[in-house]
């Protein structure tokens, strides 16, 4: 094809697929059934991976349930259960160690079998200024907010591509789409993870495996604890997220098959501002926001957690 007509062709199906993206903005996309699926969710011993493990279940998918805390665990299972989940596994996995989650993988392989839906959601957070954070907890964010993506994928992602059908769901931040402070190795870890979830999704693209899905979700703060002590500015502007209204945000992103979200919408025109104003303006803008300083009052979760 000449460069005329493959320019044509371009011009021709960007106009069609912004006009798409328009009309799913008033007619959504019929959501995809779940019930039967395998949906493995790091991080389910707590907050929103607890949540998405409850509503999976309720949905009729068998869930598989990981986190380094067994008593969290536990207590995910049991509200499953009570949902009427018909089949819940949970595992003790450390997602900081690459081997860890290599047994763990292998051994849900063989009990539960292939996973057909992936939600990476597993974190933590020092919110100490980049001088002030030791080493340790440095490795360990980009270890567990970043490279168990890695080698999550590296598990299960091979029968996915074999079956040509999957869903894999990264949950990353806002943190991964503009830098502040007091958070640069947890933005770092985030941007890695966006970029790493979008490679694969353009790797499926062109081997042609079509039938596996990405879903990138970038949340501002969610009131689950892992942020506690952070207070938004104007909370009617940019409010901290209910932890609910983000897990069902996340549930029906991945039953229409919706390539990224962000939450507050407002973050929408914040990252279209971000890719051409000034850094001034942006700075400006983050200012106004209360961005720059939103991890002064940070506390945490408490240890026990």
């Amino acid at each position: 094809m000449n460069f005329f007509l493959e320019t044509l062709k371009v011009i021709v199906l960007l106009v069609y697929y912004l006009l798409e993206s328009l009309v799913l903005l008033v007619v959504p996309v019929r959501k995809k059934n779940v019930s039967g699926e395998i949906v493995l969710i790091t991080g389910a011993g707590s907050g929103i991976g607890r949540l998405l493990a409850v509503k999976f279940a309720s949905l009729g998918a068998t869930v598989v349930l990981w986190d380094i805390n067994q008593e969290g665990l536990n207590c995910t299972v049991r509200l499953a259960k009570e949902k009427g989940a018909g089949r819940v596994h949970s595992y003790v996995c450390d997602c900081s160690k690459r081997q860890d989650i290599y047994r763990v993988a292998d051994q849900v392989k063989k009990e539960v079998g292939d996973v057909s839906i992936l939600i990476n959601n597993a974190g933590v957070v020092i919110g100490k200024r980049f001088l002030d954070s030791p080493d340790s907890l440095v490795e360990k964010t980009m270890e567990v907010n970043t490279m168990a993506h890695f080698w999550t994928y590296k598990a299960f992602l091979p029968a996915m591509i074999a079956a040509n059908h999957g869903h894999l769901v990264s949950i990353a931040s806002c943190a991964g789409l503009c830098g502040t402070s007091q958070v640069a190795d947890y933005c770092a870890s985030k941007f890695a993870a966006i970029g790493f979830a979008e490679s694969i999704d353009i790797e499926m693209r062109s081997l042609r495996k079509t039938g596996v899905k990405t879903t990138i979700v970038c949340p501002y703060v969610i009131n689950t604890g892992m942020f506690d002590g952070v207070k938004s500015k104007w909370p009617h502007v940019l409010p901290a997220l209910d932890p609910e209204y983000v897990a069902e945000r996340i549930i029906s992103a991945v039953r229409q098959n919706q390539e990224i979200v962000l939450m507050p919408r407002i973050t929408y025109l914040l990252y279209l501002f971000k890719s051409f104003l000034p850094v001034k303006a942006t700075v400006l803008l983050l200012d106004y926001f209360g961005l720059i300083d939103l991890m002064n009052t940070f506390k945490g979760r408490p240890k026990k957690e």
